[in-house]
């Protein structure tokens, strides 16, 4: 049976009910001027996540569910998303005000004005075997001659789509589908069914039409797309790492969503030109005045080597450098972070912060480092990462920081072990792990404040595993209950909720395999030496099973193939080391063998292997880099998966 998913807004201070469909609000045009100033400068407090289960039939009850206990805020609703230039603010620590912008943005109708944060997507909140639907209605102004000679020129920014990045969906039809285009003035509502075995996870939506990618997800339009999940393990089947995450009460653990965005808005000469000039500060940093609004509007904003220059911020949930609130000591807390941004890598670490820190006394990107040594001045607090892209790990992976890069996705179990302040901050990156190609010095993210709780005694890792002890003593059925007990104890292993077996040697088709190698020469984008074709496809047989050698020739790119994810099995650094062993020291690939994910970060010099399954879905899709300004100028190819023969072949399209 199928059902309708919930749909939650989250940026704001609270969460906020969609209205019923067909509430009066502007839908054409740009979104008039709001009447209220810009927020204050103290005022910067981080939305909570709230995640809403869905109604449900009483029959979801059945089939040896969990059911979470219900959240307030429940709606019955397909969302419906207007696509729009809206006017809002985001804050500026140089100039200590907020400038004012206009971006294109996704609208859900109904929901009330925030012009605040205007240019964070609202979340998606489903279960596996539901049925999406997102309807877009593109309200941009037309671009009746936006066609160019090379389709590998940025072009029709005013054109868009939908991709669901990392759904294990269709690819055809209205499904996960970006190969279509929904031009200025025209509706179309997508439809994702999800398997009823899709695993349940931190997922995320965003626009896909190749040539205007990258400026419209620049813009704020991406939002998460959290799947939710009620099946405990059993004896022969895994189950969702929901049902584990759970308190005394039945509710699922605190959960933030984190949403880097890297807003990339600029303030020209002449404001009706967006070929002019940008406005700079005398050390080259983009300038808006009071009067002056920031927007979007060419790639001279998007491409390499221009994100570190800007002095623009990464954002959390729309704020720059807001605070966290509602953290208690030792309680335990997922933080889903995802990153949404484009142009730059985000390695997260939290400390304890100094008391008589000011945070509002940050006023450039260089003053950072120093403010940082002199203020968060703890040892960097352990994470746990339960799962990447979504996917579930066999085991906990233990570091004191996570590194991000475009595409990712990492759900945390966090634990801050006293109340106060702790810093959010995206740590040093050496040139080859960041997306610039350039070191990265650390920057202040954001902030948490910790109220007082029970202190941590002891170790991060007991204290943590003894609490999910606890709740798989509560809450796992009776006939997994000691397996499941028994793999915590043993280093936080997480075997009964693993959402794919492993591939093994055996299991892959004979003669098979796969390569890719990303390059930038001669003014090109391409992928196995070609720029992206629209006419050329890389086939492959449903039902196969292949190992992938992913390559770079010319600096680092994440890989994101979709569909169908992969399963990590060794990476080679230029010595032939395998550096995705744990213990590694690699601060992009250590423990990462075995582990899946839909976006891997291939570092110039290096050779990965990954390993995949064509399953379920045939049609066209595509892989690219998601340095989503190298996939707009031709680092992508499409891949088509068709059906067998029945001789080892494929049956290609048409009759035969």
């Amino acid at each position: 049976m199928r059902h309708r998913t919930s749909f939650v807004v989250v940026p704001g201070s609270r969460a906020m009910r969609l209205r019923a469909l067909g509430l009066a609000v502007a839908m054409l045009g740009v979104a008039p001027v709001q009447a209220q100033e810009a927020p204050s400068v103290k005022d910067r407090v981080v939305s909570d996540p709230v995640l809403v289960p869905m109604q449900r039939a009483a029959t979801r009850a059945s089939a040896g569910r969990l059911q979470l206990a219900a959240q307030p805020g429940e709606v019955d609703a397909n969302p419906r998303l207007v696509i729009r230039l809206t006017n809002g603010f985001i804050f500026n620590p140089a100039t200590q005000r907020y400038d004012k912008v206009r971006l294109r943005s996704y609208v859900a109708e109904g929901a009330p004005s925030n012009a605040f944060t205007p240019f964070v997507a609202p979340t998606i909140v489903t279960r596996p075997g539901d049925t999406v639907r997102v309807s877009l209605d593109n309200q941009l102004k037309p671009e009746p001659d936006c066609k160019p000679s090379n389709i590998n020129t940025p072009h029709c920014f005013n054109s868009t789509n939908l991709h669901s990045h990392g759904l294990w969906v269709s690819p055809s039809g209205n499904s996960d589908n970006v190969l279509i285009t929904i031009r200025p003035k025209v509706a179309f509502e997508y439809e994702y069914n999800i398997p009823a075995t899709h695993p349940a996870g931190t997922f995320w939506y965003h626009p896909h039409l190749h040539g205007s990618t990258a400026l419209q997800v620049s813009s704020g339009m991406a939002g998460a797309l959290i799947i939710r999940g009620e099946r405990p393990p059993t004896p022969v089947a895994t189950g969702d790492i929901d049902t584990l995450l759970r308190n005394d009460d039945g509710s699922a653990y605190r959960e933030r969503i984190v949403l880097l965005q890297q807003v990339a808005y600029a303030c020209r000469e002449n404001p009706d030109a967006p070929t002019s000039p940008i406005r700079k500060n005398p050390d080259g940093t983009w300038a808006c005045g009071e009067n002056d609004i920031g927007t979007i509007e060419n790639y001279d904003q998007l491409g390499f080597g221009t994100w570190g220059p800007s002095g623009r911020y990464t954002s959390i949930n729309g704020q720059i450098m807001p605070r966290f609130t509602g953290a208690v000591a030792g309680r335990v807390e997922r933080w889903r972070n995802i990153h949404a941004g484009i142009r730059d890598s985000v390695n997260l670490q939290f400390v304890r912060m100094r008391p008589s820190a000011n945070p509002l006394s940050l006023r450039t990107l260089k003053s950072h480092a120093k403010w940082i040594a002199q203020n968060c001045t703890g040892e960097p607090l352990t994470q746990f990462e339960i799962a990447s892209d979504g996917l579930t790990h066999a085991k906990a992976i233990q570091r004191t920081a996570t590194l991000l890069q475009p595409g990712y996705r990492s759900d945390l179990l966090m634990v801050f072990p006293e109340a106060g302040e702790y810093c959010v901050i995206d740590g040093n990156l050496p040139a080859a792990s960041s997306v610039s190609g350039e070191p990265e010095s650390r920057r202040l993210l954001g902030t948490v404040a910790v109220g007082a709780g029970e202190p941590v005694k002891g170790e991060p890792q007991d204290w943590l595993q003894s609490r999910l002890v606890a709740s798989a003593e509560r809450w796992m059925p009776d006939d997994v209950k000691a397996r499941v007990i028994a793999d915590l104890n043993d280093g936080l292993q997480l075997q009964a909720f693993l959402p794919h077996p492993t591939i093994a040697d055996g299991e892959l088709t004979p003669g098979g395999g796969q390569s890719v190698e990303f390059n930038i020469a001669g003014g090109k984008f391409m992928v196995n030496g070609e720029a992206y074709d629209p006419a050329q496809a890389r086939d492959l047989v449903l039902g196969n099973v292949e190992e992938w050698k992913l390559t770079s020739l010319a600096g680092s790119h994440p890989f994101h193939i979709h569909v169908n994810p992969f399963q990590v099995s060794r990476i080679l650094d230029p010595k032939g080391v395998d550096v995705s062993v744990p213990g590694s020291g690699d601060p992009d690939y250590d423990g990462t063998k075995g582990i899946w994910k839909d976006t891997l970060f291939v570092k110039g010099g290096y050779t990965l292997y990954v390993r995949t399954r064509y399953q379920r879905y045939i049609g066209e899709y595509v892989l690219h880099c998601h340095i989503l300004d190298h996939e707009d100028q031709g680092m992508m190819q499409n891949v088509r998966v068709l059906l067998p023969d029945g001789q080892g072949g494929a049956v290609g399209n048409g009759h035969h």
